[in-house]
């Protein structure tokens, strides 16, 4: 089914695609990292549209890696901006357990299985396939993992089906994110009266 969806905005973030040269992924962290190996928080506000607090909360709970000297480096970026696209249709908590139980504890590298900022980039180049379907179903999905997945390379058996099975799962709340933010633009434009509800389209 087409939704109409559009992708204007560079997923997790409040950022114009266009005017950000069309980037997304990790073109789009290499892009803000490029001057400097550290961002901070008010940077991530203007990215994210999150407010201090929520950051705050995120970082209280472990869910978010403590910034260095006040600076997020771009896999705490890249995670920051995949929490944000989910929290819309998925609680916090499991959203958490999501990103541990690819990554394991956030406040080390050394068991996980795929950087941040490729996670992120994946999903943003599956964002951008997905959205091209006029009928998405769990084998359409799973085809877009393989595509976009072929080049990971395991860092130990059973990597490979962790990182699958969390794609699935991050793609499907995106999407339903997608969903609900073009059906709250409809009921706005019906409020305003600019669309005729009788008519299809």
């Amino acid at each position: 089914m087409d939704f109409g969806i559009e992708l204007k905005m560079i997923p997790g973030t409040i950022l114009d695609r266009e005017q950000m040269g069309n980037v997304t992924g990790e073109e789009f962290l290499d892009k803000i990292f490029y001057i400097s190996k550290g961002i901070m928080l008010a940077q991530i506000r203007d990215i994210a549209g999150l407010d201090g607090s929520t950051l705050q909360n995120w970082l209280k709970r472990g869910w978010v890696v403590n910034p260095k000297n006040k600076m997020y480096n771009r896999d705490q970026l890249a995670r920051i901006l995949i929490i944000n696209m989910m929290r819309d249709t998925m609680q916090l908590c499991d959203i958490s357990f999501l990103l541990t139980y690819v990554n394991g504890d956030a406040e080390t590298v050394e068991d996980d299985i795929i950087p941040e900022s490729r996670l992120y980039g994946y999903i943003c180049r599956m964002v951008e396939l997905l959205v091209g379907h006029v009928e998405v179903t769990r084998e359409t999905l799973a085809g877009l993992i393989d595509e976009c997945t072929a080049d990971y390379e395991e860092k130990f058996p059973g990597a490979r089906e962790r990182l699958h099975a969390a794609l699935e799962i991050i793609m499907m709340s995106h999407y339903a994110a997608m969903i609900k933010k073009r059906a709250d633009v409809l009921v706005s434009a019906l409020k305003e009266g600019q669309i005729d509800p009788c008519k299809k389209g």
